[in-house]
């Protein structure tokens, strides 16, 4: 007989998992044809009539307190925590809580879903037998709630009569009703390791935390019942759904999906409660003590989740969801601002189209013509801030949207409709992370084709209401395309037009919000800290451009301290520097960093123009793309001399001027108005009634002349016929010079003694370098694999000698150069080359104001500010 039942037990061991799928899909049949059976006889209609009478009041209460409910179930996960050596903050244990315990509700797989999320939610600094000690606690404690209402619903019908029509389940509530007295025994009595920190106060809270829960999900099924007015006394159901929950548990479908309804559906209807009622009743249960429960529990899973993997993968995934986003956000906007615009203006063209028929549905409904121009125009307007990534566009944005959605909504609501809004709608919160600058500057591109629209709308909205006139209409057939309703509604569109108008304007100034590092001039200007820095780290050949005063200064500071700086001018959305940073070539890359992100930051792009190879490179490895622009001569004054016959010409030239009695001197600042006069009249005879240029190359100001030496030539009778502004460095490394101007009556050959003049003086003095400045354009796209960019300007330079002198420049400078350094200009990757250029060329060839009316422009500056 022992072996018989050894053998059994053995067999049953062997085969328990088999009998236990046998159990669980013999049970799913049953569920199965159980629930087809009672949903045959259901009046599917009035089900639909029962949840369509359900107030909004009604509705609202049911979704708040579905959440209510689920709260007593996170007390397991705060005594879970107390077994664990990890520490873990409130947040992050409820957001842990909530995605375990609603996912355990609709999937628990006999609690092995809540005990897997929990192990992963929880095994911070623990080993895997605390923690799979921890969750076998928890787990004993699950039910201890439901048996001890098994007890309750057991003295309500026999004690009190409260569900006596269920009286002959009283074997499902006994056998619940013991589990937790055995649970005490064990726990209590029994010595064993698994128990020893299973205090009373942690056994007392994870008892509480079960009948809570178990209690708060009985109640909410009762109180939907009474807001639901069903005829039959409410307490009579309550042994009904305990019993309804232990058949449920013991049929191990997840959350007792079809038995507990079924059973359910059965008691209800021998209460007297219809079948249509009831399945009403179960469905509220069902949605808004599980699914909606769940749904949140899904969004904080793939947040949770994504956090993860995103910091897995450095960021990746969330920057590529937030540009996926911005894009779509971008997109939109434009694209439902244009149709918006269509259908307001020629309404008989737009609806004619097939393509606009497709796309207008997914766009923006409104009463009228005029807030739909209105809505139109402010739509494209926030699409160009969230294109540029302004911080400022999104509450405009989500204002504008949710106006927009919600009368959309209003006037034709539709399943489709509001699932595609709330796609938009996270489209907004996801692509915010993407909005990190202060202000929106207009490039180029996008004012002109913006302004093209704009433009265009207004023509063609003028155009229509001139076709559409009585006067016109009279003698000339109109398109049907172009037909208007009446002038009444041509007429309320101008108004519109006029209104967005204003209203755009005022949106792109609030972008704007003028007022930024880059736009303001630092007054008075900053020459104590120019001086300073070329002082302590030396310039170069361009530092000395900073005292023109026609360019904007950044410093780059560290601890404090001025390092380096930039010189720069603003055209458009782009700074444009001029050369490289002067200063303290260490901090060469944090500086250029440093002044990216800011200008990023305020919405500008970077052009660097006529920077060395260094600097170029090191632009290129952060995203720049570059063209080479020229080359810059030196002349190695070391190697320099008359002698020989290659210099013969200079050499005869320069005995000529000093037999008819002409000097060189160089004269130092500051100047006397006499002097500065006699310069002034060299260099208004040089430009001969032309405008000077800036920027890149010095001009006639008393102020710059003021800063360093002048070379002058002057004839016998000791009159100034030719001079040359000096540009310092700081160092005795490059000797540089500015102006260079003579008079037109000066003897041919002048500006050869100034240079040579000046190389022998840089001998004298120890420089090593003469700088002899750029040939824009020279040895620029010569090779057939050049840049087609290059190859372009190579044309210029072959072919552009009538209207400027590249090659002649070239060859001047030839006579005397013995070194030739390329020049470059770095703008960011995928610019446009064609508008960068025609930028350069625009800031390049500004026309200079006079020191009066530069006076006089700082005072109207200073006034408005």
């Amino acid at each position: 007989m022992v072996k018989i039942l050894n053998r059994f037990k053995s067999f049953v061991e062997q085969k328990l998992g088999m009998l236990k799928l046998l159990f669980f899909f013999s049970i799913l049949i049953f569920v199965f044809f159980e629930i087809g059976r009672i949903f045959k006889g259901i009046n599917w209609y009035q089900v639909r009539d029962s949840l369509a009478d359900q107030s909004v009041v009604s509705v609202g209460l049911m979704l708040i307190l579905g959440f209510v409910s689920i709260v007593p179930m996170l007390i397991y996960d705060f005594a879970i925590v107390s077994f664990l050596p990890g520490k873990f903050s409130k947040s992050y244990i409820i957001r842990s809580g909530w995605i375990t315990n609603t996912f355990t509700n609709i999937a628990g797989f006999g609690g092995f879903l809540g005990a897997t999320l929990r192990a992963n939610f929880y095994n911070k600094n623990a080993s895997k037998k605390q923690v799979l000690f921890s969750l076998s606690k928890i787990a004993l404690f699950l039910l201890a709630g439901l048996s001890i209402y098994c007890w309750v619903a057991l003295i309500a019908m026999f004690g009190l009569g409260i569900g006596e029509v269920f009286s002959q389940y009283w074997f499902w509530l006994f056998g619940g009703g013991l589990y937790f007295p055995i649970l005490l025994v064990v726990t209590r009595v029994r010595d064993s390791s698994f128990f020893s920190d299973l205090t009373l106060r942690k056994e007392s809270l994870l008892i509480l935390g079960s009948t809570l829960e178990w209690g708060a999900a009985g109640g909410f099924f009762l109180f939907i019942g009474w807001l639901m007015n069903v005829n039959v006394q409410i307490m009579d159901v309550f042994p009904l759904y305990i019993i309804a929950s232990i058949v449920g548990i013991a049929s191990m479908m997840p959350g007792g999906l079809g038995s507990f309804d079924i059973f359910m559906l059965v008691g209800l209807t021998n209460l007297g409660v219809l079948n249509e009622t009831s399945v009403v009743w179960l469905l509220f249960f069902r949605l808004f003590y599980y699914i909606v429960p769940f749904i949140v529990g899904i969004v904080l899973f793939i947040h949770d989740t994504g956090r993860k993997i995103n910091s897995f993968l450095d960021g990746i995934p969330q920057s590529l969801l937030s540009k996926l986003a911005h894009f779509i956000l971008t997109v939109f906007l434009y694209t439902s601002g244009i149709l918006i615009l269509l259908e307001s203006m020629v309404p008989n063209f737009a609806f004619g189209n097939s393509i606009f028929v497709k796309l207008y549905p997914y766009t923006f409904l409104f009463l009228n013509q005029i807030s739909s121009i209105v809505f139109a125009f402010l739509l494209i307007g926030v699409a160009r801030g969230i294109e540029s990534k302004v911080k400022h566009a999104f509450w405009p944005t989500l204002v504008l949207l949710l106006v927009g959605i919600i009368n959309t909504l209003w006037r034709s609501f539709s399943i489709e409709m509001t699932v595609f809004l709330a796609f938009v709608m996270l489209n907004v919160i996801f692509s915010r992370k993407e909005l990190y600058r202060d202000h929106f500057q207009y490039s180029f591109g996008k004012l002109c084709f913006d302004g093209l629209l704009f433009a265009g709308v207004f023509i063609l909205y003028a155009v229509v209401g001139a076709i559409n006139s009585p006067q016109y209409t009279i003698h000339h057939a109109v398109p049907d395309a172009l037909l208007f309703p009446s002038e009444k509604i041509w007429f309320s569109g101008f108004m519109g037009l006029l209104i967005a108008t204003v209203a755009l304007v005022l949106l792109f100034k609030y972008l704007s919000a003028a007022g930024d590092k880059f736009t303001r001039r630092t007054l008075p200007f900053p020459e104590e800290r120019i001086k300073q820095i070329i002082a302590q780290f030396a310039g170069n050949e361009t530092s000395h451009l900073a005292f023109l005063r026609d360019k904007n200064i950044y410093f780059y500071q560290e601890n404090g301290k001025d390092q380096l700086f930039f010189m720069y001018r603003k055209k458009a959305n782009k700074l444009i520097v001029m050369g490289e940073p002067i200063g303290n070539t260490d901090c060469l890359e944090k500086a250029v960093l440093q002044l990216m992100r800011e200008a990023d930051k305020e919405g500008y792009q970077l052009t660097f123009y006529e920077v060395n190879s260094r600097l170029t490179l090191i632009l290129h490895e952060f995203g720049f793309d570059f063209i080479k622009t020229g080359e810059e001569g030196y002349v190695k004054l070391a190697d320099f001399s008359l002698s020989g016959k290659k210099k013969r010409a200079q050499r005869a030239l320069m005995n000529k001027f000093e037999r008819e009695g002409y000097q060189f001197s160089l004269e130092q600042p500051p100047f006397s108005a006499e002097k500065m006069a006699e310069f002034r009249k060299i260099s208004d005879s040089w430009l001969n009634g032309q405008n000077e240029k800036g920027f890149s190359l010095g001009f006639f100001n008393e102020y710059y002349l003021n800063q360093s030496p002048i070379a002058v030539i002057r004839n016998s009778k000791q009159e100034a016929v030719a001079f040359a502004s000096i540009m310092p460095t700081g160092s005795k490394k490059i000797l540089s010079v500015d102006l260079m101007r003579h008079l037109k009556s000066a003897p041919s050959g002048i500006m050869d003694k100034v240079f040579i003049s000046l190389f022998q003086y840089g001998q004298e003095e120890g420089y090593e370098y003469f700088n002899m400045g750029m040939a824009p354009l020279s040895n620029v796209g010569r090779s057939e694999y050049s840049f087609i960019e290059e190859r372009a300007a190579h044309l210029i330079y072959e072919y552009g000698y009538h209207f400027y002198g590249f090659q002649g420049l070239r060859s001047y400078k030839n006579k005397y150069v013995t070194e030739w350094r390329p020049k470059y200009t770095a703008y960011r990757k995928r610019s446009s080359v064609f508008i960068t250029m025609l930028q350069l060329a625009s800031v390049v060839s500004q026309k200079t104001i006079s020191d009066k009316n530069k006076k006089r422009t700082l005072l109207v500056a200073n006034f408005f500010k």
